[in-house]
Formats: structure tokens, sequence, C-alpha cells
């Protein structure tokens, strides 16, 4: 090489980690694993998240729960405007990696991903004019049921890298809830790349938590945590995991969403309605005097 030659650059490889508390730890168990293209090529290392980490999402989340449940809704559904416009401007790095991961089209599902925030930020300050009600009584009461988050849900992501992932965890923050996501484990790079756009979406840190790894693993502890209060299971493929997962769940009642049956599997691309909107939220019912 002469003198006037430039040696060639080494690429920076990316490190994917956690998302916890709005930190990017790796996983306190040092333990990592492969993640292919959908050809079998090798893409990265990606953290596998253990029971601790698991516990350290939770306790992030539960810290995170009193601001984010007390900020108004309209200011929940900016945030979430936030996020989908963050994501529009890496779309062409969402692509790549969903291309990666074997998605049909995958521009077209980043899209969708941006245009489903979107509907969901909307909802914002509406649900409650949905789900609530002023109940007529036979007295002289006001009486009126209004709905409020459940609070700390844990959540299965479906194997849709980043569709079915915003899918799910847009309805449960939008509402007040914050979250505990395991990714897939087949693609998880989206997850991950999607959590860097959350650390700059103006969303406060502990509101969404992302672990990757074995959902087989790490689900049963979620189930069975005592300051989780609702379980999403969309992302279980495994009847006999589900089972387990529900009946650790039913130690503290938690809310549970079932999985789809495998006749009847989530289309990430259809009009999502209100179900998700409506599955973590608890209603409150308040008698008034109505004076004389």
């Amino acid at each position: 090489m002469s003198r006037t030659e430039s040696p060639a650059r080494l690429a920076v490889r990316k490190t994917y980690k956690l998302y916890i508390g709005g930190a990017f730890p790796r996983s306190e168990s040092g333990r990592s694993y492969a993640v292919t293209s959908s050809k079998g090529e090798f893409l990265a290392n990606a953290s596998r998240a253990s029971r601790k980490d698991a516990r350290d999402a939770v306790a992030a989340a539960r810290k995170a729960f009193g601001g984010w449940s007390g900020a108004t809704p309209y200011n929940r559904g900016q945030i979430l405007y936030r996020i989908a416009e963050m994501l529009e401007g890496r779309r062409a790095q969402f692509a790549a990696e969903l291309a990666d991961a074997g998605t049909k089209r995958p521009g077209d599902v980043v899209d969708a991903a941006v245009d489903r925030l979107v509907w969901y930020a909307g909802w914002s300050d509406k649900i409650a004019a949905v789900a609530g009600s002023a109940n007529p009584v036979a007295g002289p009461y006001f009486n009126i049921s209004s709905p409020e988050p459940t609070g700390v849900v844990a959540v299965v992501a479906p194997d849709d890298p980043l569709l079915g992932l915003v899918s799910v965890v847009a309805p449960v923050i939008v509402t007040g809830n914050t979250c505990v996501v395991v990714a897939s484990e087949r693609a998880p790079l989206p997850a991950v790349t999607l959590a860097e756009v959350l650390a700059t979406s103006d969303l406060p840190g502990g509101v969404v938590n992302i672990l990757t790894g074995s959902a087989k693993e790490i689900a049963p502890w979620l189930a069975g945590h005592m300051d989780v209060n609702a379980l999403d299971l969309t992302g279980v493929s495994d009847p006999g995991l589900a089972v387990a997962c529900e009946e650790a769940a039913a130690e503290n009642l938690k809310r549970v969403l079932r999985p789809a049956p495998a006749d009847r599997a989530d289309d990430w691309a259809a009009d999502p309605g209100t179900r998700r909107l409506t599955a973590f939220l608890e209603t409150k019912t308040v008698w008034h005097p109505t004076g004389i």
C-alpha cells in the first residue's frame, strides 16, 4: 500500500441490546444468541434476556406508571405521533431489517406501522368517550363510569417484527398503561431499532421496555410476577405455554388477552378496531349527589 492510499475502513458493527427504563443494557446474564436472515445468513448477536432482566423491566415499568397514567390523553397522543414521525424518518433502516427477516414488501409494512401509530394516537383523547358512560339511576345521583389504565402489562409480541409489534404496544401505552415486551425471537432486530426510536421520541423511560430472547423462558416469569397487572399472550404459539402462563397469571387475577386460534390468526394489516384499546382498561364508577 502506498503512502497516499487509505487503509480499508472497518465498519462499526451494531450491538443489539435490551431496552429497560430508557437505557440500553446488556443482559445481566451476559448471554446472547445469533440472529440470522431468512436465508440463514448471520446478521447480528442479540441479547438473551433472563428472568432478572424481566424483573428489572417490571420495576422500570412500575416506576414510570404514575407519571404516564397521570399525563393527559392529549399529551400521550402527541408522543405517539412523535414516535410515528421518528419511525418515518428511519424508514430505510426498518425496511432493510424487515427484508432481512423475510418480510414481503417491507417498505409498505413500515408505512403501515407508521399509519397504525398515527391511528392509535388519534384515539388517545376519544377512547374515554367511547368506553365511558353516564348511567341512568333511580335516585338523586349522577352515576358516571370512566375507563382507567390497568397498570403494568406484559406483552409477548407476535412474530411479525414491526407491524405486529406496533399493533400490540401502541394500544397498551396510549391508554395510560406501561409495558414489558418480549420481542420476536426469530426477528428481534426491528424491535431493538424501534427502541432507539422510542428513546428519542419524548416517551418517558420505563413506559416501554423491550426484551429479546426466548418467550418460552421469559413469559412464565412475567405471568407469575405479582407486580404485573395484565398479560397479552398474542405472540405465544405453544398452547401448553399459553395455558401455563394463564395459570400463573391467575395468582393475582391478571387480565389476560389470549392468543388467537391457529385457524383465525391475527391479520395485522386489517382495521384493528377498539378491542385492544379496551382490553387493558378498568372501569371506575362514581356516584355523586345531584344537590338540591
